[in-house]
């Protein structure tokens, strides 16, 4: 197949978008795209180009001071009728096109027509962000081959509508159970109902106030919800046990411990059982490359509310932020897309950034 990525395609960020969007990469479907990727990356003589599944990396070694690392999801979430792309006015409609075609269209872009960049530069296309962890690209690239990581700075290409969203919230699910003694509910007084007793579990959950925290200007607002509850056993049947299941999105400077800590402290006397958690990211304002980038977007930081793979960097000590053309809200959405101006902006914000020279 013929490799739809040509060199007039990667030279405008508009037309690589569509072309990477047409490329289907849906979840645990991404060798496509990654082959073409891989290819258009081989054929830069600036660039070292390697391959870990479907993850592509590709690095500069020039010998600068500091070396940034770009990356971003090639997989989508599965198509729902928004395939393939179209173009309405200043629009392109399609899967992906916001979440996060459109960002690694400016890192594929900026790979292949900037050889001479200020700073060494990684860029890192990666597989299965939209699934369960364990498939995450970033996930196996750190177990394997941490080193691709290795970097003063990184963004994270993800949609902020063209705004800089600095670190990431912790995310920790937990259960929280009640039990109880089954009886027919013609004899509940034989029964405790345990459903009954999550009634406790859901008052905490109203009364609870949630923090804000500011972190070098950037406020996080935290948040504690039910997100699921499940109990009973028949329609005439007193439960036994019932769960409610929790979801903490706690400000970066918690750790996932004093996350789980506080947990336990609001539902104290429950048995909670944590199901998943994952650490935020601190705002990683302070390095120089960041600064730069910064300057170069000409607006303030915000606080990322949601949790991004900023945090795998994070926790390597690599401070990142997030920043991509596409609009967060429209990510997933059958009628998902981009503004053309957004793309454009974002290519002439990168190449301000990396590729002028210091004074």
């Amino acid at each position: 197949m013929a490799n739809p990525l040509t060199q007039d395609v990667l030279v405008d960020p508009v037309l690589l978008t569509r072309a990477l969007v047409d490329i289907e990469s849906v979840s645990r479907h991404e060798k496509a795209i990654a082959d073409h990727v891989e290819d258009v990356l081989r054929q830069a003589p600036h660039l070292r180009t390697d391959r870990l599944g479907n993850t592509v990396m590709a690095r500069t070694d020039l010998g600068r001071d500091q070396r940034v690392a770009l990356a971003g999801h090639v997989d989508t979430v599965p198509i729902d009728g928004n395939f393939p792309s179209m173009v309405s006015e200043d629009l392109i409609f399609g899967c992906g096109t916001s979440d996060m075609k459109s960002g690694i269209a400016l890192a594929l872009h900026l790979a292949t027509t900037l050889p001479d960049p200020r700073h060494d530069v990684t860029f890192l296309f990666y597989e299965a962000e939209e699934i369960e962890s364990q498939y995450n690209g970033l996930h196996l690239v750190s177990q394997s081959r941490p080193e691709w990581l290795r970097a003063d700075f990184a963004l994270l290409l993800e949609p902020t509508y063209g705004l800089i969203e600095a670190g990431c919230q912790g995310t920790l699910r937990a259960v929280i159970k009640t039990a109880g003694r089954r009886a027919h509910t013609a004899r509940a007084w034989r029964g405790v109902n345990a459903i009954h007793a999550a009634g406790e579990v859901l008052r905490r959950l109203a009364d609870y106030r949630p923090r804000a925290v500011t972190i070098d200007g950037c406020t996080y607002r935290e948040g504690l919800n039910a997100v699921r509850i499940h109990g009973g056993v028949a329609g005439n049947v007193v439960p036994d046990a019932c769960a409610v299941e929790v979801n903490l999105r706690f400000a970066p400077d918690r750790t996932e411990k004093q996350a789980l800590e506080h947990v336990q402290e609001v539902f104290d006397g429950f048995d909670v059982e944590v199901t998943d958690s994952a650490p935020g990211a601190l705002p990683g304002l302070r390095a120089a490359p960041a600064a730069e980038f910064i300057t170069a977007v000409g607006a303030r930081p915000e606080a990322k509310l949601g949790w991004t793979d900023v945090s795998r960097f994070a926790a390597m000590g690599v401070p990142a932020l997030n920043y991509g053309p596409g609009d967060p809200m429209l990510a997933h959405a059958p009628d998902e897309h981009v503004e053309i101006g957004k793309i454009r902006d974002g290519a002439a914000t990168l190449h301000r950034w990396l590729g002028s020279t210091q004074e």
